[in-house]
């Protein structure tokens, strides 16, 4: 059951992923799976650079693959297989679904974001000062600022170094709440032509960008989980106030341009399913709440300060 869960939870982050305007790290954050994920992606890019560092000095790749195993990959082998069922199938269903009911999926979307603004405030424990308003208003001016700017004009055979930089760009996305991957590829002019290489089982492609993904996340998450380590209060103060940002990418009514629009004729069913994505995930808070209350769920760990400080003889957290 706990696989099914998990899987479902990979299936929910890869879904939006491809849906711009929606961040994977946002719904990370709601399924509670995202230090999770982050500790595992930390381990796994310190795993990659034992493996060269190590294995070019004739040390042995002993220590990598101590990082291997020190992933839960209980938690992330589901969750990332939910996620590559996702993006397929997302690629094919979800895409045309946004591009032919633009107003009433950006009207959910922007329910489910809204009320997810819960999340990373509730996880700083602490009540809010006038400072941290301070912060992340000016996080989330950034953020809609940012998310206005015109899209790049589409390639539609763009070139592959373009392609692996882009990916790594747009996988730290992935893994920051309220910044949309999809919505940075759509920037540069890479959503369409990358959506198509998906359906069309485009190798070289899709290798490339897996490639810039992977170099993406070794540079960015160790710097993301040291933050979160070190600097936990004001890091989420930062990612609610880019989630706040982010709305403006959601907002029903908008033109070719992405300008925004005031709401039209339609407005009551757009209003309906704001409601309903916000429903959404109150009742997956509240379940979670209930869960955790009975001790049928654990609560998430915090990312690892020094994913190798338990690898050189130091007690080694239990994953």
């Amino acid at each position: 059951m706990r696989v099914l869960v998990d899987t479902i939870r990979g299936m929910l982050i890869g879904v939006v992923e491809v849906i711009p305007g929606v961040s994977g790290g946002t719904i990370a954050l709601i399924v509670g799976v995202y230090e999770t994920l982050i500790d595992g992606a930390g381990h796994l890019a310190r795993a990659a650079a034992r493996l060269v560092g190590d294995g070019l000095r004739g040390h042995g790749l002993g220590r990598a693959g101590e990082h291997v195993l020190a992933v839960r990959w209980s938690v992330v082998l589901p969750v990332g297989i939910g996620m590559v069922i996702a993006v397929i199938a997302g690629a094919r269903v979800i895409a045309p679904l946004v591009e032919n009911h633009p107003i009433e999926t950006r009207a959910l979307f922007a329910g489910l974001i809204a009320a997810s603004l819960i999340v990373p405030i509730r996880m700083t424990g602490q009540k809010w000062r006038p400072v941290d308003i301070v912060i992340a208003a000016a996080a989330a001016a950034l953020s809609f600022y940012a998310s206005g700017l015109p899209a790049l004009t589409p390639s539609a055979e763009p070139h592959l170094l373009l392609v692996g930089a882009a990916a790594a760009v747009a996988v730290c996305a992935l893994v920051l709440p309220g910044v949309s991957g999809s919505y940075l590829l759509l920037a540069l002019g890479l959503y369409a032509p990358t959506l198509a290489a998906v359906n069309d089982r485009d190798l070289a492609y899709i290798g490339v960008f897996a490639l810039g993904a992977i170099a993406g996340l070794g540079l960015f998450v160790p710097v993301l989980q040291w933050l979160l380590a070190n600097a936990r209060r004001i890091s989420l103060v930062i990612m609610t106030g880019l989630l706040a940002g982010s709305l403006r990418l959601v907002w029903p009514w908008q033109g070719d341009d992405s300008a925004l629009m005031p709401p039209s004729a339609g407005w009551p069913g757009a209003l309906g399913l704001f409601v309903l994505g916000a429903a959404i995930v109150i009742v997956l808070l509240v379940v979670e709440a209930a869960l955790l209350r009975r001790g049928l769920m654990s609560t998430p760990e915090h990312a690892d300060p020094d994913p190798d400080a338990h690898l050189d003889g130091a007690e080694r957290p239990v994953h």
